[in-house]
């Protein structure tokens, strides 16, 4: 007879076979053991809940919250043997409840289900990542308007396309981010408010006939209010996955000013000088200085948007109520959750600590013909120019200062009068690069007075 113990379907890795299998798929504590603090949160409303309510006795609700204290307080010295066997952070916590104060702890589970259990933790967990996000985003933010307050008026190249563009102000390329991280930030805040109602008491799907209390319940975790529908309260993830969506665009803001401070801190460019907390050398080339903090903020956008779509699936074919597909909703979560709060922290020591070289950033600001657009408005503004006329007359400047080999200021007025005769002394008014910077006084734009103005407005939001 052949010994399923060593059947080579099974493989080395579970010598006790199929049971071994089933108990490895099945069990969740690897991970859900995060959420253990939450669990507890969790029992003790509703055990206070259970006597508030007549369904348990005064004291064996207060043996319950009493024991669960113990419990957390193990877990959190590190002195808790967390079982697979035992499946989840539920089990978990019950059974070592009931070793510390014995038949009480089976009352705890009455009129609730794991189904809700879960659903209760994992908003909690959710949440409290929400704040921290909100708190990490602030300081950043922060970062950022300390940048843009201290370089209101330092000049450097506009691009579009990476190709120099128009001049701008640093201050102003700053608060631009702060703008982007402003909305994250309310992207948060929303998905908050949106998520703060409480499972607990849907029980398994259908809701219970024990008289329980779920505003009570729902108000001593800090909820809003109870989930209204208790099939939805058990099967609705929602929540986890705006939160990996406001993560997503998060990271994606995290990643594009990580490829800037890439390009800017480089040689070719020498805009930044990033410190060496956030960098790292080479093994065999002693000159290298490499933006390493910023090439791996940029890459945990993968990570975080490929917990988003992994959810996605997990969540778009399940049938109401609970399946237990829903248990791979964690880990997707933990580890998207983990590496945000690492790239917004990473993000924000490498804004505080980088230098700008105002001297290479003005330098590449008058270069390209940054002031085109300048001389542009200037034909219209003082000549009466249609646009379409400017911008071609402009062209030709460029063409000539390009054959000349200089930038459009070094032009003398006849050359420009050969392409344009009422052209006047008056245009290179216009065509220093912090002459162009200090015009674009509309609201929003780069003006140093602009920039000041949202620095300040962010100031007095940001506290």
């Amino acid at each position: 007879m052949t010994d399923t113990t060593s059947n080579q379907m099974w493989g080395g890795r579970f010598a006790a076979g199929p049971d071994a299998i089933m108990e490895a798929i099945n069990a969740s504590i690897s991970f859900d053991k995060r959420m253990a603090a939450q669990d507890i949160a969790g029992s003790r409303a509703h055990a206070a809940m259970l006597a508030a309510t007549g369904i348990v006795s005064d004291s064996d609700a207060a043996a319950m919250r009493e024991g669960l204290l113990t419990v957390l307080s193990e877990i959190e010295a590190g002195e808790f043997t967390f079982s697979t066997a035992l499946e989840d952070i539920h089990m978990n916590v019950e059974a070592r409840l009931k070793d510390l104060i014995g038949a009480p702890a089976g009352r705890l589970h009455t009129g609730r289900s794991r189904n809700d259990q879960v659903a209760t933790d994992f908003r909690l967990w959710v949440r409290d990542q929400l704040d921290a996000v909100d708190q990490a985003l602030q300081a950043l933010m922060r970062a950022l308007v300390a940048q843009a307050e201290a370089g209101a008026d330092w000049v450097m190249p506009g691009f579009t396309h990476l190709q120099t563009a128009q001049p701008v102000t640093w201050g102003h390329h700053m608060m631009a981010y702060v703008e982007m991280f402003g909305r994250d930030l309310s992207r948060v805040r929303d998905a908050r408010a949106r998520m703060n109602e409480c499972p607990l008491g849907a029980a398994a799907l259908a809701g219970t006939s024990f008289p329980i209390d779920r505003e009570m319940t729902a108000k001593a975790l800090g909820f809003d209010r109870p989930c209204a529908n208790s099939l939805d309260a058990v099967s609705d993830r929602d929540f986890a996955l705006e939160f990996l969506a406001a993560a997503s665009i998060c990271a994606m803001h995290l990643s594009r000013f990580a490829e800037e401070l890439v390009i800017w801190s480089s040689a070719q460019f020498r805009f930044v000088a990033l410190s060496d907390r956030f960098s790292t050398g080479s093994s065999i080339m002693p000159q290298k200085k490499n933006p390493d903090a910023a090439e791996l903020i940029r890459a945990k956008v993968g990570r975080i948007f490929g917990a988003n779509v992994a959810l996605m699936m997990v969540m778009k074919g399940l049938p109401l109520a609970y399946s237990k597909d829903m248990q791979e909703d964690k880990e997707q979560v933990f580890d998207a959750a983990d590496n945000l709060m690492l790239a917004l922290a990473a993000m924000e020591g490498m804004v505080r600590d980088m230098a700008a070289r105002t001297d290479h950033l003005e330098a590449a600001a008058g270069s390209g013909f940054s002031t085109a657009t300048d001389l542009a408005d200037w034909l219209v503004r003082v000549l009466d120019m249609p646009f379409r006329e400017a911008h071609h007359v402009t062209g030709a400047l460029v063409a000539k200062a390009e054959a000349k080999g200089c930038d459009l200021p070094d032009l003398s007025l006849t050359e420009m009068q050969e392409v344009h005769g009422e052209i006047t002394a008056s245009v290179y008014d216009v065509l220093g690069v912090h002459n162009s910077v200090a015009s674009r006084v509309s609201y929003g734009g780069t003006a140093p007075t602009q920039v000041r103005v949202q620095v300040a407005r962010w100031k007095e939001r940001l506290g």
